[in-house]
C-alpha cells in the first residue's frame, strides 16, 4: 500500500506512528526509557505540574506514572515536592541534571528530524514545514483534544 492509497486519517496516523517509532530509536541511547523521555520533555515544556496532570497529558495509568517518576527522582532528574494547592498530590519538576538530559535529548531528536528533512529538496522542506504548521494550528484549536488534555504551546522557529 502506498501513501496515495491512504485516506487523510490513515496517512496522518501512519506518519505519526512511524515518526514516534523513529524518534524512540533515535533516543534509545540517552539512558532513559522512551516513556521516561516523554516525561522529561513534558516537564521541560510544562514546568512544575502535578503528577496526575503528567499522567493525563501522557495518557498513562497513575501507578505506572508513580513508578516511572520515582525512578527519575532516584536518578536525580526530577523533583517531587508536596503540592501546596492539594496536600494529596505531588508537584513534579526537572532538576538541573534533568534539564541537561532533556536538552541533550532534544539535540539528539532534532538531529534525527534534520537528517529526515535532509532527504527533501529545499522546496519540499518548505512545503512540509507549512503543512506541519497547519496541522499544529488545527490541533491547538481542536476542542476535542483540549477537553481531554492541555496542548502545550510551541514556539514557532523562523527559518
Amino acid at each position: 500500500m502506498t501513501a496515495s492509497d491512504l485516506c487523510c486519517g490513515d496517512l496522518l496516523r501512519e506518519v505519526a506512528r512511524l515518526y514516534v517509532r523513529a524518534q524512540r530509536a533515535a533516543a534509545d541511547c540517552c539512558g532513559t526509557t522512551a516513556t521516561q523521555c516523554q516525561m522529561l520533555v513534558e516537564l521541560d515544556k510544562a514546568g512544575a505540574i502535578p503528577m496526575s496532570e503528567l499522567g493525563t497529558r501522557l495518557s498513562l495509568e497513575k501507578s505506572w506514572v508513580s513508578r516511572a517518576v520515582d525512578t527519575l527522582v532516584d536518578e536525580g532528574l526530577v523533583t517531587k515536592t508536596p503540592n501546596p494547592q492539594d496536600a494529596r498530590s505531588w508537584l513534579l519538576g526537572l532538576t538541573p541534571v534533568g534539564k541537561r538530559r532533556c536538552r541533550a535529548l532534544n539535540v539528539q531528536l532534532d538531529g534525527h528530524a534534520e537528517r529526515l528533512m535532509d532527504r527533501f529538496t529545499r522546496a519540499e522542506q518548505d512545503t512540509v514545514n507549512q503543512g506541519l504548521a497547519l496541522i499544529l494550528r488545527a490541533l491547538r484549536e481542536d476542542a476535542g483534544i483540549r477537553s481531554c488534555c492541555p496542548v502545550p504551546e510551541f514556539e514557532e522557529q523562523k527559518s
